[in-house]
C-alpha cells in the first residue's frame, strides 16, 4: 500500500476514534443531566407556575403588569408576594398598591380553588388602616378573592382625624370615592391574575363599613351584585353630635362619670327584669325592645335612702339615653334615641369619645376647618348644625332610593343589633322605614332589600344574644339562587365573632332565628328554649 494511502486510512481510523469518543462522552453527559434534573427541585419556566408552588410564578408575573389605565381608578402595585399556606389562611397572592392619587389597597387572590367570586371588605371609624383585612380570613378559606382599603389615608380608626386638615383630596376619599375605586381595582387585578372577570361580586362591611355598602349601592349601583351592610354609620354628623351629648349627661360638672360599675349593674338588670320575657322565655334577653318601655325613674332613691337606687343625676342621664337630643328650635341633633338593652354598654361607661366627635368637626366638617386649636366647647348648639349641610352631602348614606340598585338586580342585607352601644339600632329603623315608602311599601324593598335586628347584640358583634351569622352565605344563596332569606339562624358562641363558627368549631351555647324586620322571634311554648326551631316568627303591629 502506498505510504500516502497508509498515512490516510491511519488518520481517519484516529478521526473514527476522535467521533466516538465524543459520542459516548455526549451520551454520559445527558445520563448525569437527567439524573441531576430527576433529583433537583422543580424551576418554573418564566409566567407559568411550579407544582410545588401553584400560583408563585403568576403572582410575580402580575407585579409586573401596568394598571395605570384602569378608567377611573389608575392603579399603581407596589407589591406581589406569594404566601405560602398556613394552619389559617391557604396559599394566596398578596397584592398591595394605591389608587391615585393615595387610596392604599391591599388584595388576596387564593392560588387554588378561586371560587369565582370576588368580595371587597369595608373598615371602620375613620379607617386609614388595613387592618380589616382580617375579615378576609374566613373568606379566602371558602376561595373568595378579597381586598380591602384604607379610605385614601393613614391614621387611627378611631379618632385623630388631622389628615383631613385642608385636604378636600382625602375627605371626598374618605367620604365615598376610595370604596367605588377599590372596587373598580380589584376587579381588574382579579382579572390580570386568573385571566377572566370574577362570577359575581359582594361588598360586607359594617359600622363604616356598612356606611360604605349603603352609599355604593346608592351611588355606584353597578360595583357590586349584593351588599352586607352591618351598624352601618349612616351620618357621621349625627354620630359625633351623639358621642358629644352622651358625654356631656353621663358626667357631672367635674367630668366625672356618674355611673361606676354597681350603678351600671343596677339599671342593667332592672331593665331585664322588666323586659325579658318579650320573646316567650325568660332567658335574661330581650328579644325585641319596641315590646318594651322602661322609666329609670322608678330606680330613683327615696329619702334615707342611698345604695340599690340611682340619685337623680344617674336617672336623669339614663332617661335622656332613651330619647333624642334636639335643639331650643326642636331640631334633633343626632341619632334617634337607644332602645332599652345597651345598658351594660358603653353608653354608661361614658369612655372618653372626645377624639372621635371634636376631630370630625375640626378638621373634617367645617368649613373652613376651624384646625387644631379649636374645642368642641365653641360649638354653637343653636346655629353651627347649620353649617354641616356640604359634609352630609358628601358622606351621609341616607338617600332611601335605591332604585337603579333594584333594576340592577343587586341584593341587600341590612343588620343592626339591637343592643348596639355605639351607633342607635333606631337609626337603621329609621333608613329602612324610610327606603320602604321611597321604593314602593314593604313588599317591593324586600324583593331586594331586607333589614334583620339581632337581638341583644352589640356593635357588630358580640353581646349576650346569639349574635353570629353567616351573611355571606345567606347572601351569595340570595343572589346566586334567587332564595330570599326569610330567616337567618343566629349562634351565641363564648367569644365575639363574626363568622358562623369560632376558630375552634365549639358548639354554640344556643341558636335563635333572626326575622327580617318588622317581624320578631317569640318561643313557641315547647321545646328546648337553646334551639332556632322553639322559635316562630311574630309580627308587632303598628
Amino acid at each position: 500500500m502506498p505510504v500516502d494511502l497508509v498515512r490516510l486510512v491511519k488518520k481517519d481510523e484516529r478521526m473514527n476514534y476522535l467521533v466516538s469518543r465524543s459520542w459516548h462522552i455526549s451520551q454520559l453527559a445527558i445520563s448525569i443531566v437527567a439524573v441531576l434534573l430527576l433529583f433537583s427541585p422543580p424551576v418554573a419556566a418564566q409566567g407559568s407556575d411550579s407544582p410545588r408552588r401553584p400560583g408563585a410564578a403568576r403572582c410575580e408575573a402580575l407585579g409586573k403588569k401596568s394598571f395605570a389605565a384602569v378608567p377611573d381608578a389608575p392603579t399603581t402595585l407596589t407589591s406581589t408576594t406569594f404566601v405560602e399556606a398556613s394552619d389559617s389562611k391557604p396559599a394566596h397572592c398578596e397584592v398591595e398598591g394605591y389608587v391615585a392619587p393615595q387610596v392604599g389597597i391591599l388584595m388576596w387572590l387564593p392560588t387554588q380553588n378561586w371560587n369565582g367570586k370576588f368580595l371587597q371588605v369595608g373598615c371602620g371609624g375613620f379607617c386609614g388602616t388595613f387592618v380589616f383585612m382580617r375579615d378576609c380570613v374566613a373568606p379566602l378559606g371558602k376561595g373568595y378573592a378579597c381586598v380591602t382599603t384604607d379610605m385614601g389615608h393613614k391614621g387611627n380608626q378611631g379618632g385623630g382625624v388631622a389628615w383631613a386638615y385642608n385636604n378636600p383630596q382625602a375627605v371626598m376619599d374618605f367620604a365615598y370615592r376610595a370604596t367605588h375605586v377599590t372596587a373598580l381595582a380589584g376587579k381588574a387585578i382579579l382579572h390580570a391574575y386568573y385571566g377572566r372577570k370574577s362570577d359575581r361580586s359582594y361588598f360586607r362591611g359594617c359600622s363604616a363599613g356598612g356606611r360604605q355598602g349603603l352609599i355604593e349601592a346608592q351611588r355606584f349601583p353597578w360595583d357590586f351584585d349584593g351588599v352586607i351592610a352591618g351598624a352601618p354609620a349612616i351620618s357621621y354628623s349625627d354620630i359625633s353630635f351623639d358621642f358629644a351629648y352622651r358625654e356631656r349627661i353621663f358626667r357631672d360638672a367635674r367630668g366625672i362619670p356618674l355611673f361606676d360599675a354597681g350603678a351600671k349593674q343596677l339599671l342593667f338588670k332592672a331593665v331585664r327584669v322588666k323586659c325579658d320575657i318579650n320573646d316567650g322565655v325568660k332567658d335574661g334577653l330581650i328579644g325585641d325592645p319596641r315590646l318594651c318601655r322602661f322609666d329609670p325613674q322608678v330606680l330613683l332613691c327615696k329619702s334615707g335612702t342611698t345604695s340599690q337606687c340611682l340619685t337623680k343625676a344617674q336617672a336623669d342621664a339614663a332617661t335622656a339615653l332613651y330619647k333624642t337630643d334636639r335643639s331650643v328650635s326642636g331640631e334633633r341633633l343626632g341619632q334617634a334615641a337607644y332602645p332599652v338593652g345597651v345598658e351594660n354598654a358603653v353608653p354608661l361607661v361614658a369612655r372618653d369619645a372626645r377624639p372621635f366627635y371634636e376631630d370630625f368637626f375640626k378638621y373634617m366638617a367645617l368649613q373652613p376647618n376651624p384646625g387644631p386649636e379649636w374645642t368642641f366647647e365653641k360649638f354653637d348648639r343653636e346655629a353651627d348644625y347649620q353649617r354641616l349641610g356640604e359634609i352630609q352631602g358628601l358622606m351621609d348614606a341616607t338617600n332611601p332610593d335605591f332604585s337603579k340598585f333594584k333594576r340592577a338586580g343587586g341584593k341587600l342585607i341590612l343588620h343592626h343589633g339591637w343592643a348596639d352601644s355605639g351607633l342607635s339600632a333606631n337609626a337603621s329603623v329609621e333608613l329602612y322605614e324610610s327606603i320602604q315608602r321611597a321604593m314602593g311599601g314593604p313588599i317591593a324593598t324586600q324583593e331586594f332589600m331586607r333589614l334583620f335586628m339581632v337581638p341583644d347584640t352589640d356593635h357588630c358583634g358580640g353581646g349576650p344574644g346569639a349574635n353570629a351569622i353567616d351573611y355571606l352565605e345567606y347572601l351569595d344563596k340570595w343572589v346566586v339562587e334567587g332564595s330570599a332569606p326569610d330567616s337567618m339562624i343566629a349562634a351565641h358562641y363564648t367569644e365575639k365573632h363574626l363568622s358562623p363558627a369560632p376558630a375552634t368549631d365549639s358548639a354554640p351555647k344556643f341558636t335563635r332565628p333572626v326575622y327580617p324586620y318588622p317581624l320578631y322571634a317569640k318561643y313557641k311554648g315547647s321545646g328546648d328554649p337553646n334551639d332556632a326551631s322553639s322559635f316562630r316568627a311574630f309580627s308587632l303591629m303598628k
